[in-house]
């Protein structure tokens, strides 16, 4: 491998931006802009908004594990991005859900920045070990914060966000706020990592040899480490909309356990992957009605059994099958292996 391989994708390259299969991911989640029109049952509304939120979530840690990094800071950026929504619309009284959308991810994206500087240099256990303590620090902020977070009371009474002068208040409108956060935050998820695979790749290859080879690889560190924080945010304001409260427990830091379950458990080399694995833990759940003490054992126990098992997760685990069946490769996922960025870069320059 020389620095010739480690080249930014060229522009023609960087036009085709979205995969087949993040666009499989992008159009289930806006089919549930239709589940309204089908059912007004409460529970499936309800439903429907958790796992679009939870899915939404697990992108914050699905972009971080493309470089190699598994993030527990995703609740302290819902945190970030859902009481900024809260401060805004209760004490600004701005309730425009675009003007909320874009605050919600540019707060969390922006604190990202002077955080990512410090993380960032951080490998390992060392780096999961740092971003849990900081989902912690933000959560006791929003405890002790009370003049400003309502303590340990939260911010109760959020007004309806609208859209064009109207209220979405009712469950019907509420799961459709839900569904357009999704849709931008798996949009901009697949835009960012489809655009910069090939530098992704290498560094989760040999971060230090692509340093070492003229690629900038903190720099791409704390691009992922922003966009992350971002879309985290605009979970955080799917779930404060969808509770129309803004409360220290919603953000707990132990939920980061479960958002890590859900990329593993269904792909973690995949979008498609993340709203696999939300949609069938979470509706587990559900089903099991098990408390919220008991998930994080359970989500932990899923990790052993997936990494023992099956470290491609479901997608992985389904297209091991279809390669079966078929006889040819059938590849479920948005990346590119650390080889195949190589190889790209060697059909480039003419080199076998």
């Amino acid at each position: 491998m020389s620095s010739h391989d480690l080249k930014p994708l060229p522009a023609e390259t960087r036009s085709s931006l979205l995969s087949g299969h993040d666009w499989i991911a992008l159009v289930f989640v806006a089919m549930t802009f239709l589940i309204p029109v089908f059912s007004t049952n409460p529970q499936v509304l309800s439903q429907t908004n958790l796992i679009l939120i939870a899915a939404t979530a697990a992108l914050g840690v699905y972009i971080m594990q493309r470089l190699d990094l598994m993030s527990f800071a995703v609740p302290s950026f819902m945190a970030i991005g859902g009481y900024t929504v809260a401060l805004i619309s209760m004490k600004l009284h701005v309730t425009d859900v675009l003007i909320l959308a874009a605050a919600a991810f540019l707060m969390p994206a922006l604190c990202a920045i002077p955080l990512g500087s410090l993380i960032l240099r951080l490998k390992g256990v060392y780096f999961v070990l740092v971003t849990f303590v900081l989902t912690e620090i933000v959560q006791l902020l929003l405890f002790e914060a009370g003049p400003i977070t309502g303590g340990a009371n939260g911010l109760v009474g959020m007004p309806a966000v609208k859209l064009f002068g109207f209220e979405l208040w009712d469950n019907p409108h509420v799961l459709l706020t839900t569904c357009g956060l999704a849709v931008l935050s798996f949009a901009i998820t697949s835009l960012f990592t489809r655009t910069f695979r090939h530098e992704f790749a290498a560094i989760e290859t040999n971060d230090v040899l692509a340093e070492s080879l003229g690629l900038a690889a903190w720099k791409y560190k704390a691009m992922a480490f922003s966009i992350a924080a971002g879309v985290s945010g605009l979970a955080g304001f799917a779930l404060v909309n969808m509770l129309m409260t803004a409360h220290p427990s919603s953000f707990a830091p132990m939920s980061s356990v479960n958002y890590i379950t859900y990329t593993i458990v269904g792909g973690k080399a995949s979008i498609l992957g993340t709203l696999i694995g939300a949609l069938l833990l979470v509706s587990a759940t559900d089903y099991f009605a098990l408390s919220g003490e008991m998930s994080p054992g359970l989500f932990g126990l899923l990790i052993i059994i997936v990494t023992l098992v099956a470290r491609g997760g479901v997608v992985g685990v389904v297209s091991g099958l279809l390669y079966r069946l078929v006889g040819k490769t059938t590849p479920l996922n948005t990346g590119e292996t650390g080889h195949a960025a190589q190889e790209h870069a060697n059909q480039k320059e003419g080199r076998p």
